[in-house]
């Protein structure tokens, strides 16, 4: 049984309605998506230029008291952390010996100016001898040899009393020595502050024969001495009189500021501390100069051998237009003064456009608007198509 044919009218609109799906679907395939355009406002803000370094705390003023005779230690009259003041008794040290030596040079000065006084006699004597053998020559009763043997007991009297007083002046100067190594046996503070550090013990014996042994350190605490170390790389940029500013491993966040004394010429010595330097670093190492500043120390927060974490503060703009440093690209100009780089803004139309900025002060993250750009300028960050995810950036 034959299916009854569809009318014309029907095949010409279902072919129409194919041929139409069929071209809105190329249509379709070939539109290229939507472009989405990230952006963030230009606005004003705070920039900072920086070099960071690592420091460590010492007292600006500080001394090292040791002992200038042998002998043993006695007592001690403090412990770390002592406060003390100018001239106030420290420790003792066995005195036996140098007391000893003081009664000896004494006892020998007074022999000495008893022998003085003896021989001082014997000159007046000498003398009345001269003067008879003289009367007694002027009358032809004396011989002349006895006038001359007379005159040079009379010089040999004075001569004896000149040596005696040098040998006094002598002696009075070797017990002055001697009393004041008797005066080193009781070790007084030569400043005000505070006992940092004490390396000897009561009982302890000392040899101060060829080098000054240390008994213990004082220090000034409301002064401190930051000794930072800056790398070959940044320490160009750190000048003297440039602000820093550093915190503390304590975790507080608290900043203490203050102003670069001084860049040492020659990174320190291997192994020589922190006030050593070396014109001749070993190769192959980090290159380390060290940079020097004061901060006040009043409230006593701050301790001998803290580390800080230091920031030279190289350059500074507040309240200024600012934008994300990755959002611009970099176009170098010979013998521009400021550096020029290129932005990408988004207009109230939809479309972007592309301009020339130039920027101050910038760190690794934001740069300073000098001129291309206005307060509330979208800046494009990124680009996407719809649907798609795309990184931001964000001051």
């Amino acid at each position: 049984m034959k299916r009854p044919r569809r009318p014309l009218r029907a095949r010409t609109w279902g072919l129409l309605l194919l041929l139409g799906a069929a071209g809105a679907g190329a249509w379709g395939l070939s539109r290229a998506p939507a472009a989405v355009f990230d952006t963030v406002p230009v606005k004003r803000g705070n920039i900072e230029a920086s070099v960071t370094a690592m420091g460590t705390l010492q007292p600006q003023r500080y001394v090292d008291v040791g002992a200038q005779v042998s002998g043993q230690i006695t007592r001690l009259h403090v412990q770390p952390g002592s406060a003390v003041e100018k001239g106030q008794l420290l420790a003792e040290i066995d005195p036996s010996v140098q007391r000893a030596t003081v009664d000896a040079g004494r006892a020998a000065l007074a022999g000495l100016r008893a022998q003085l006084a003896d021989q001082q006699a014997q000159h007046r004597l000498a003398g009345q001898q001269h003067g008879r053998q003289k009367q007694m020559a002027a009358h032809d009763a004396a011989p002349l040899a006895d006038v001359q043997s007379a005159e040079a007991a009379l010089a040999s009297a004075a001569a004896k009393i000149d040596h005696l007083k040098a040998q006094i002046d002598q002696t009075q100067a070797s017990l002055k020595a001697d009393e004041a190594r008797l005066g080193y046996t009781r070790i007084y503070a030569p400043m005000a502050g505070s006992v940092v550090g004490l390396e000897a013990k009561e009982g302890q014996t000392l040899n101060a024969t060829y080098q000054t042994p240390n008994i213990l350190r004082i220090a000034d605490l409301s002064a401190m001495t930051v000794w930072t170390e800056v790398s070959e790389a940044d320490v160009r940029r750190v000048r003297p009189g440039m602000a820093v500013y550093f915190t503390t491993l304590g975790g507080d966040q608290r900043r203490w500021s203050g102003k670069v004394r001084q860049v040492l010429p020659a990174p320190p010595a291997a192994g020589g501390g922190a006030s050593g330097t070396a014109l001749a670093p070993a190769s192959g190492k980090v290159i380390l100069y060290t940079v020097l500043f004061e901060v006040d120390n009043a409230d006593g927060e701050l301790m001998p051998q803290m580390t800080a974490q230091v920031v030279f503060v190289t350059a500074a703009a507040e309240n200024v237009l600012a934008v994300p440093l990755p959002a611009l690209s970099a176009r170098p100009r010979e013998g521009a003064a400021a550096e020029r780089y290129t932005a990408r803004v988004l207009g109230a139309d939809g479309k972007v456009d592309t301009r020339e900025v130039t920027v101050g002060v910038r760190n690794r993250l934001s740069a300073e608007v000098l001129d291309g750009l206005r307060e509330g300028d979208l800046l494009v960050t990124g680009e996407r198509a719809d649907g798609a995810s795309s990184s931001r950036f964000q001051l």
